[in-house]
């Protein structure tokens, strides 16, 4: 059975930095490799949102439009390890991150939605204060 779990939320300043980081454990009951990581984040009273995802194969990666150029997304796929460097933080940064893993290999923009995991964290505090 797989695990996912996220480390390195925490509460800073605007401006600050931090990162984030996900470790996947076990094996999928029908052997499926990983295809594909990515962390979502959900403020309070919001919809879960797509940040950022890594494919694996080409090491493609993809950024919501709030984070490009401040965030950026790195791993390593023999150990399913992910990370999140989180830079120039802002309150609307907010948020519980979470970490999942996908078990196909889609189109990079179908990967912006949730149904396209199915390995899910249960999430690390993030909370900028300005």
């Amino acid at each position: 059975q797989v695990q996912v779990l996220e480390s390195g939320g925490g509460l800073v300043q605007a401006g600050d930095s931090l990162r984030l980081a996900c470790a996947l454990s076990g094996r999928s009951d029908d052997g499926d490799d990983v295809s594909a990581m990515a962390w979502f984040r959900q403020a309070p009273g919001q919809e879960r949102e797509f940040v950022a995802v890594l494919r694996w194969r080409d090491s493609a990666t993809d950024f919501a439009d709030s984070v490009k150029g401040r965030f950026t997304i790195s791993g390593d796929n023999a150990k399913n390890t992910l990370y999140l460097q989180l830079n120039n933080l802002k309150p609307e940064d907010t948020a519980v991150y979470y970490c999942a893993a996908s078990k196909h290999f889609y189109l990079m923009k179908v990967y912006r939605g949730p149904a396209a995991f199915y390995y899910w964290g249960q999430g690390t505090q993030v909370t900028v204060s300005s």
